[in-house]
């Protein structure tokens, strides 16, 4: 994986917290636990695929923890315990190679975990294969709930590989809980005419969808010179794409970029995506959405009316503006809070349980 800096525990602290049981079998499988772990970093030798996630967090201080994997994925939010008062915790982790952007490295074989937050303490730590999604499970309605969530996007959806770059995908597992895992194919610089063309991206992401699956496509900002015709034919290819392998498509319209005029609006075409050629993507995403009766999340609203809130000078912190005068791509504040606002429509809309959706 591509390694990174957080604070750190010492060895000999983590070898203190971390409990000495050996791990338990799971449906007859072996749980991998603590023995893998070591300073602020635990490696789990496993093959691709999806995995359960048990920690339990807190000691004898008090402590705050949050754990991020792979290439830099927020997997559960910083968490605080009382002294004394440990807590336990899950979550679900789409393993893949590469391990983040699909046109990127291949990174390191294996799960890799980061213990991190203001006072981190982990006490004990299990991993066991996810199980496939049973047949009977449902939501209200009898509509069976995904385990799985593909993302298909650009450099504002990826698992950006470093500082101070994320993508709202990357940050989207820690508001889901366990059970639900995010496989985020979004890849830097595509567009919907490079997805459907590159090998690596859609062609390798259609066949891994499941029944039941969530496929969230949002795919905009570089088809700066794709005319309508083409752009709405290219979302139709993918949205019957998902359908053909059981999925559940869910069109995203793009967020915004942070472009405002004198007014203190966002009314422009830069910033809500009309491209050079005069074509408005999010009204197409929309019209797509409605024609073909598939779920859509409008995240240009969404971020239009939360930027023109805050104002020129507050928005600047949901960008990359102070950092690298960029107006398109996120900070991981940013990406955060986009990715509340996605998760909050998925529940909304039904295709989601509620479940943890605080974070901070």
């Amino acid at each position: 994986m591509r390694r990174f800096t957080v604070a750190a525990l010492t060895a000999a602290t983590l070898g203190t917290v971390l409990s000495a049981a050996p791990a338990q079998a799971h449906h007859g499988r072996p749980a991998l636990g603590p023995e893998n772990c070591a300073a602020n970093a635990c490696h789990f030798d496993v093959p691709a695929g999806t995995y359960d996630v048990t920690v339990r967090l807190g000691g004898d201080s008090a402590a705050s923890t949050r754990i991020t994997g792979e290439t830099r994925r927020a997997l559960l939010p910083e968490t605080a315990t009382a002294a004394g008062e440990p807590v336990s915790r899950g979550f679900t982790v789409n393993v893949r190679t590469p391990e983040g952007e699909p046109t990127g490295p291949d990174g390191t074989p294996g799960l890799d975990l980061v213990i991190g937050g203001s006072a981190p303490a982990l006490a004990d730590i299990r991993v066991t294969p996810a199980l496939p999604r049973a047949l009977g499970s449902a939501r209200a309605g009898g509509t069976p709930m995904a385990r799985q969530i593909f993302l298909v996007g650009d450099s504002t959806v990826c698992d950006q590989p470093g500082d101070p770059y994320s993508g709202w995908g990357q940050q989207l597992p820690q508001y889901l809980r366990k059970g639900l895992s995010v496989a985020n194919h979004a890849d830097s610089g595509e567009s919907t005419v490079s997805y459907l063309a590159d090998s690596r991206l859609w062609a390798t992401v259609q066949p891994r969808i499941r029944r039941g699956d969530l496929v969230l496509i949002q795919l905009a900002h570089n088809d700066k010179q794709t005319d309508e015709a083409t752009y709405r034919a290219n979302l139709e290819t993918l949205v019957a794409g998902v359908r053909d392998r059981g999925g559940r498509p869910v069109l995203v319209t793009p967020i915004v970029r942070r472009w405002f005029n004198a007014d203190g609006t966002l009314n422009n075409n830069t910033a809500l995506l009309v491209n050079g050629l005069g074509v408005d993507h999010p009204a197409v995403v929309r019209s797509v959405a409605a024609a073909h009766d598939v779920p859509l999340i409008d995240l240009t609203a969404r971020t239009k009316a939360l930027v023109e809130s805050l104002g020129t000078e507050a928005s600047k912190a949901l960008y990359l503006y102070n950092e690298k005068r960029d107006n398109t791509h996120t900070s991981v504040h940013g990406a955060t809070v986009y990715a509340g606002l996605v998760r909050d429509e998925l529940v909304a809309l039904g295709l989601v349980p509620a479940g943890r959706t605080r974070v901070g």
